[in-house]
C-alpha cells in the first residue's frame, strides 16, 4: 500500500481527453497523457481493501467482475506511487501482454469491481495502465520475446486480440509461430474493427513490429479453408489455434433490409479505417456518411464508433436506436450489487461529440424498427420505428411489446446494423468437421481449449461468442498453454 490515507486524501481525476470540437475535425486519438505527479497520486489511492476484486476475472449473473487477465493492480498502483516505473512495468506485463490495447479500449471491469468504487469513487486503474505502458514504450522497456526453439511448428488462424495473444505466449517459450490473416493487414478487430480515434494503428503496428522482431511470421491476403485448405494446416503444423473471432454480423429481419444504404456496421467500420490508412480517405472506398442522415440501430460500443465515424465525415443528423430501456444514472444496489459489473449510463465519447453538435443525446431507448423504406432508385429515405415496453410474458420470460400510437417516421440516407455478432463463420468448422456449441460457436471446453479435432484449438471470440478484447488476450494465453502442455508435456506459461 503506497500511503496510507491516500484514497481519503486524492480525488479521482479522470483520463485527460482531447476536446470534442478539436477530435471531431481528425481521426487521432481522444486520449491525452497525464502528467506523471497526477497518475502517480492516483496510485495512491489504492486503498490495500484486503480482498483485491479488481483482479478476480470472475462471472456474476454472466458478466465479468474484476479483470478476466487478473492483473495485478494493488501491486502497480503502489509501485506507481513510489515512482518505481520500470518494476510497476513488469508487474504488468506478467499477467498482460497486450496493455496498450486494454487501457484503450477496455471497458474496465477492475473500475467497476474496485473496492474504493462501492463508497466513493474508483481508482483509475485503466488510466494508470496507459500512463505504464506508455512509459514502457518510451523508455524502451518493451522488447521482443525470444527463446530456445523447440523445432514445434503452430498455425494460428486470425490476427485479431486472441490470436495475437496466443502467438506472443508460445513464441515466447520457443515454438515456431505462423498467424494466418485474411486482410491485408495484421491485427484483426484491432486494426479494422476499432476505429482510429479509439486505438491509433500506429500503436497496432508497434506492437505487430514487435512480434515480428521475436520471430512470429504473417501471413497476409489468405484465408484459411478458401486459400489453403484447413486440412493442410492441421497435416502440416504441430498444432492449429483457430483464432478467427465472430464475424457473422447479426442482420435486421425487416422490410426494406436489403435496399441500397443498409449496411452492417462492421462493413462500414472497416472500409472507413482501410481508407484511412491507404489514402487518408482520399481514394474515396469507404461508406461515406457525409450530409447524410445516419440511423445507428444498436446502441453498444460498435454503434457509439458508427456515430463518433459518421460525425467526422460531417453527417447531417445521426441517432442510435436501442430496443432495450435506459440505464439507471447509478448502480441500483438492490439488483446490481457492488463488485457486479455497475449496469448505468454512460456517455461515451460518440455520444459526447453528438451532444456537443447537435445538442442532445442520439441514444433512443425502448425502440423497434418495423421498416425501412426506400425510393423509385432503391436508396434508403424513411425507417420506421414504433415504441416498446418490456413485459413478462406467461413463460416468466421479459419480451418486448409494442406501445399502441408510439408509431414515428424518421428521414433516413444511411442505416447502420450495429446488434452484435452470430457466431463464427462457417468455412473451416465444416471443412474439419468441428462440433459447434448451441449459440454456433467452435466448441471447445474452457480451460482445455482443444476441438473434437485433434491438435486443433479454439480461442476468443470463435470459441466463446462476441465478447470483450480483454476476454480474448486471457483466452489467446490460457489457450497457449494448453497447446504447450499438448506438444511438451507440460508449460512454463502462467
Amino acid at each position: 500500500m503506497g500511503k496510507v490515507n491516500g484514497f481519503l486524501e486524492y480525488k479521482r481525476e479522470n483520463p485527460r481527453k482531447r476536446t470534442p470540437e478539436e477530435r471531431i475535425k481528425d481521426w487521432k486519438e481522444l486520449r491525452l497523457p497525464m502528467n506523471p505527479e497526477i497518475v502517480k497520486k492516483q496510485g495512491a489511492r489504492c486503498m490495500n481493501c484486503g480482498v483485491p476484486f479488481c483482479q478476480g476475472g470472475v462471472m456474476l449473473k454472466g458478466m465479468v467482475s474484476g479483470c478476466p487477465l487478473h492483473n495485478l493492480i494493488p501491486e502497480w498502483n503502489e509501485l506507481i506511487y513510489k515512482g518505481q516505473w520500470e518494476e510497476a512495468y513488469k508487474r504488468l506485463a506478467r499477467t498482460s501482454p497486450f496493455p496498450e490495447f486494454t487501457s484503450r479500449v477496455c471497458p474496465a471491469p477492475c473500475e467497476g469491481a474496485c473496492t474504493e468504487g462501492h463508497i466513493m469513487e474508483s481508482v483509475t486503474i485503466n488510466n494508470i495502465e496507459y500512463a505504464i505502458i506508455e512509459k514502457a514504450f518510451a523508455e524502451g522497456w518493451v522488447k521482443p520475446k525470444k527463446a530456445k526453439p523447440t523445432g514445434k511448428k503452430i498455425a494460428i488462424v486470425g490476427s485479431g486480440p486472441s490470436g495475437l495473444s496466443a502467438s506472443y505466449y508460445l513464441n515466447a517459450v520457443g515454438h515456431d509461430v505462423t498467424v494466418y490473416e485474411r486482410n491485408d493487414r495484421a491485427g484483426g478487430l484491432l486494426m479494422y474493427g476499432i476505429p482510429n480515434m479509439k486505438l491509433d494503428k500506429d500503436i497496432v503496428e508497434r506492437r505487430l513490429k514487435l512480434l515480428q522482431e521475436s520471430g512470429i511470421k504473417f501471413v497476409l491476403n489468405t484465408e484459411i479453408g478458401k486459400d489453403i485448405p484447413a486440412q493442410q494446416l492441421v497435416d502440416t503444423y504441430d498444432a492449429v489455434v483457430l483464432c478467427t473471432g465472430a464475424t457473422k454480423a447479426r442482420g435486421l429481419e425487416v422490410e426494406g433490409k436489403e435496399l441500397n444504404g443498409v449496411h452492417f456496421a462492421v462493413d462500414f467500420l472497416k472500409a472507413n479505417t482501410k481508407s484511412l490508412l491507404d489514402s487518408k480517405l482520399e481514394d474515396g472506398n469507404y461508406i461515406s456518411a457525409k450530409e447524410k442522415n445516419v440511423i445507428i440501430i444498436g446502441g453498444g460500443d460498435t454503434g457509439t464508433d458508427c456515430a463518433a465515424t459518421s460525425i467526422r465525415h460531417g453527417c447531417q443528423s445521426v441517432y442510435q436506436f436501442e430496443i432495450m430501456p435506459e440505464p439507471p444514472a447509478q448502480r441500483i444496489e438492490a439488483s446490481n450489487p457492488w463488485p457486479e459489473w455497475p449496469k448505468k449510463l454512460k456517455v461515451d465519447y460518440g455520444q459526447e461529440e453528438a451532444i456537443r453538435l447537435y445538442g442532445k443525446d442520439p441514444r433512443n431507448y425502448r425502440i423497434s424498427a418495423k421498416k425501412i423504406v426506400g425510393n423509385v432508385n432503391g436508396g434508403v429515405t424513411e425507417v420506421h420505428t414504433v415504441e416498446v415496453n418490456w413485459v413478462k410474458s406467461a413463460s416468466g420470460r421479459m419480451i418486448p411489446e409494442e406501445v399502441p400510437g408510439s408509431e414515428k417516421v424518421w428521414p433516413a440516407d444511411l442505416v447502420l446494423l450495429a446488434m452484435g455478432f452470430l457466431g463464427p463463420e462457417d468455412t473451416i468448422a465444416y471443412e474439419l468437421q468441428l462440433e459447434r456449441d448451441t449459440r454456433s460457436n467452435i466448441k471447445a471446453e474452457f480451460g482445455v481449449f482443444e476441438t473434437n479435432v485433434e491438435k486443433v484449438f479454439a480461442a476468443g471470440d470463435t470459441r466463446r461468442g462476441q465478447s470483450l478484447v480483454v476476454w480474448a488476450l486471457q483466452e489467446g494465453k490460457l489457450a497457449a498453454r494448453e497447446v504447450d502442455k499438448y506438444l511438451m508435456g507440460k508449460s512454463m506459461i502462467r
